[in-house]
């Protein structure tokens, strides 16, 4: 999980380096479609990390609830995933 946990990181931290670049890009009139290519980097990394964020969740803090005998836990484990999942098709 740590070595998931340093991905996610570099992930975001890239993206956020990017957005910077973004910013300064926007501000001083470069050509659209650079932004958007840019733009889509910063997707694609986040895409990216928000995966293996779902993925870790789901191989630990899910799938101990889902083996517990606590009803009101699964239940609520369920829901918060199909929450995320609801948002990150938005």
């Amino acid at each position: 999980m740590a070595q998931d946990r340093k991905n996610i990181l570099i992930n975001l931290k890239k993206a956020k380096s990017l957005t910077e670049k973004l910013i300064t890009m926007t501000a001083g009139g470069e050509y659209c479609i650079d932004i958007m290519q840019q733009n889509l980097a910063v997707i694609g990394l986040l895409k990216s990390a928000h995966q293996m964020l779902l993925s870790g969740h789901l191989n630990s803090c899910f799938k101990n609830a889902m083996a517990s005998k606590n009803e009101k836990l699964k239940q609520r484990m369920v829901d918060e995933i199909l929450k995320v999942n609801k948002l990150a098709n938005k």
